[in-house]
């Protein structure tokens, strides 16, 4: 029997995100090899895993209990991989939309100073774990609420939120908005990673209509383009200017957390200082504070 780890993360992030498709979107990569190494699992095991239907995925009796030891064998895996990560001479941190905003700069030189020998590198990442869950990062900048038990959280701030509109939009011509403002309009949301979502408006009138995409970059094409208006971080302001974009804050908007994502056992010295440094990046009145999971998103 030859049972690889790519099967087994495969599995598990089917059955995190119920769809080949968005498994495949978690792991970067295609959804027929997702579909390959599912297959293959379940030939080298000589059992069926997954029953298929045309709009859902469940495990069979036998693949509730190879689900549960693929997870605790990823799980040692990738503690076995942190067990290295202060001799690997590099710490991955992965965002989705954007890292710190303004804020990144005077991360990474704090981190030069602090850590000369150690390399801070950025991923972008649309898994909804920020690549945590898959071994590709040791942590993950979030902005939505991780319901993971096998992540820390720690909130390190909070942000303000800014629409985006298209230059040739009336609101460009304003300098600050409101949540009235997008009554009535169609505004652009991503349900993975996004930080926007209907219920912001509850009570409210809010949009009229939505328009589901996927990440930032479609994002911003759907707005640039005048077919959509958003709402986002002032870190999604601040790391991706586009031409005929506009950003304007909503003044009446809550703000967004700003959270950092890492492994609950994960005993590295590099993760816990670069929670500290980004902690301190946000000043003073934003000490990071650690939990066991996120606060309630708004």
């Amino acid at each position: 029997m030859n049972v690889e780890l790519r099967y087994l993360r495969a599995l598990v992030a089917v059955m995190d995100a119920q769809t080949f498709t968005d498994a495949a979107i978690a792991l970067g990569t295609s959804q027929a090899a997702v579909s390959r190494s599912v297959a293959a699992l379940e030939q080298a095991l000589g059992l069926r895993v997954l029953q298929r239907t045309t709009r859902t995925l469940v495990p069979t009796p036998a693949g509730e209990r190879v689900i549960e030891h693929a997870r605790r064998v990823l799980d040692e895996v990738a503690l076995l991989e942190h067990v290295a990560l202060d001799q690997s001479g590099e710490l991955r941190v992965s965002y989705a939309w954007s890292a710190l905003g303004r804020r990144t700069v005077a991360l990474q030189r704090k981190w030069e100073e602090t850590h000369p020998g150690v390399r801070l590198i950025w991923v972008q990442s649309s898994s909804p774990s920020g690549g945590l869950a898959n071994g590709s990062v040791e942590v993950a900048v979030v902005r939505r609420a991780l319901n993971d038990h096998r992540f820390a959280v720690t909130a390190i701030g909070t942000e303000a939120r800014f629409a985006a509109v298209a230059r040739a939009d009336p609101l460009a011509r304003r300098r600050t908005l409101r949540m009235s403002d997008f009554a009535g309009r169609t505004i652009a949301v991503d349900h993975r990673t996004g930080t926007t979502t209907e219920d912001l408006w509850s009570g409210v009138p809010g949009p009229a209509s939505v328009r589901l995409v996927q990440g930032v970059d479609e994002w911003l094409t759907l707005i640039s383009t005048g077919q959509a208006i958003g709402m986002s971080s002032e870190a999604t302001a601040a790391q991706n200017p586009r031409p005929g974009i506009a950003y304007r804050p909503v003044r009446d908007a809550p703000p967004i957390s700003v959270l950092l994502a890492c492994w609950r056992d994960d005993p590295s010295v590099l993760v816990a200082d670069f929670i500290r440094l980004a902690g301190e990046t946000f000043g003073p009145d934003a000490a990071a504070t650690p939990s066991g999971k996120a606060p309630t998103r708004h």
